[in-house]
């Protein structure tokens, strides 16, 4: 009988600190960044073969690839994700499954998520003892070293760990606390906040390339905004601890302003518009969740005035859904097939 491995890995939110975790900045001046898990995933699935090939089917991309163990893996932007992985982890037989909860480029974390999903499939399938923290490091360097893709280091330790996690970054180490929310504020949490989908996906790499050019240069706002992405990690994480949720939503709107000014292409005229909309119908705050340009939002709003934030994204045509944090990471396990 069949050993069949699944995996999934959790989708995250960022609320402060994103783009203090790109290089150079944590190398210079140390990152900080405050962000959570919620109940969206990476799936995985790996079924053992009697021979040597391998088929990987993206349910996301809407794409297979077929390989062999004596196949060149090289990079080509088909599947380059789970290319990686097996190059560095090793080879054998089998069918690969991937899909996920959100599309690509939406600003949750999600190929990041899929890297770690894919690793754990193959941790199992090898019988390797990685532990978490080399389970993210290892993802960290397949997608910005090996792979080239542009960005930070806080979406795969994110779906790694799990849970709200408040980073510190000092050049290559990265350290994770995580944070003992008491239940009853997550609920709080859970109870406020919405997430609206743009429904415009972005590739980041042009956002953070021109960000961290900014920051080279000494740019004077871009230098402000990066560095108060430190101290507003900081400022929401003590209002989570200190169960001060209004002033955790407006500090989210306190984040996203000096986002902003980290580059102009962060934002467009339909994320300022749905943003203005939505303070308007009485949000405290809100911010896009990934690098800008696009994907999706995030609210915090008075539960009373929820829906009516709510109706006013939605005639904007924007998404909107609700949501739950989850306190766990990457999930593997086994079942007979």
């Amino acid at each position: 009988m069949t050993r069949l491995i699944r995996a999934k890995a959790p989708l995250r939110v960022s609320f402060a600190g994103g783009g203090t975790d790109v290089a150079p900045f944590p190398a210079q001046e140390g990152g900080l960044v405050l962000s959570a898990t919620i109940n969206r995933y990476a799936y995985g699935s790996l079924t053992p073969r009697d021979d040597a090939q391998i088929r990987v089917e993206s349910v996301d991309f809407g794409m297979s690839m077929d390989m062999s163990a004596d196949d060149a893996l090289s990079f080509d932007g088909r599947l380059d994700l789970v290319k990686a992985a097996i190059r560095r982890l090793g080879r054998g037989g089998f069918d690969l499954f991937l899909h996920t909860g959100a599309p690509p480029g939406s600003g949750l974390g999600a190929s990041s998520s899929v890297m770690v999903a894919v690793i754990g499939l193959l941790k199992e399938y090898h019988r390797l003892p990685l532990t978490d923290y080399e389970i993210a490091e290892m993802a960290f360097v397949l997608e910005r070293e090996d792979l080239g893709i542009k960005g930070g280091c806080q979406d795969q330790y994110a779906a790694t760990f799990g849970g709200f996690n408040y980073l510190e970054i000092e050049g290559d180490r990265v350290l994770v606390n995580p944070l003992r929310i008491p239940s009853d504020v997550i609920h709080e949490l859970e109870h406020n906040m919405l997430l609206c989908y743009t429904g415009r996906t972005r590739k980041s790499d042009h956002i953070i390339d021109d960000q961290m050019q900014r920051y080279r240069e000494s740019d004077a706002e871009a230098l402000e905004g990066l560095r108060m992405q430190k101290r507003l990690a900081l400022e929401m994480k003590d209002a989570l601890l200190r169960r001060r949720l209004t002033e955790f939503g407006e500090l989210l709107g306190t984040a996203w302003s000096y986002k902003k000014k980290m580059s102009p292409r962060i934002s467009n005229q339909h994320i300022d518009e749905a943003y203005d909309s939505a303070c308007r119908e009485g949000a405290l705050g809100g911010k896009v969740t990934g690098a800008g340009g696009g994907g999706y939002m995030l609210f915090f709003c008075p539960f009373q005035k929820k829906h009516r934030v709510a109706a006013a994204m939605t005639r904007m045509g924007v998404e909107v859904s609700e949501f739950e944090f989850v306190d766990h990471g990457l999930t593997t396990w086994g079942i007979d097939g």
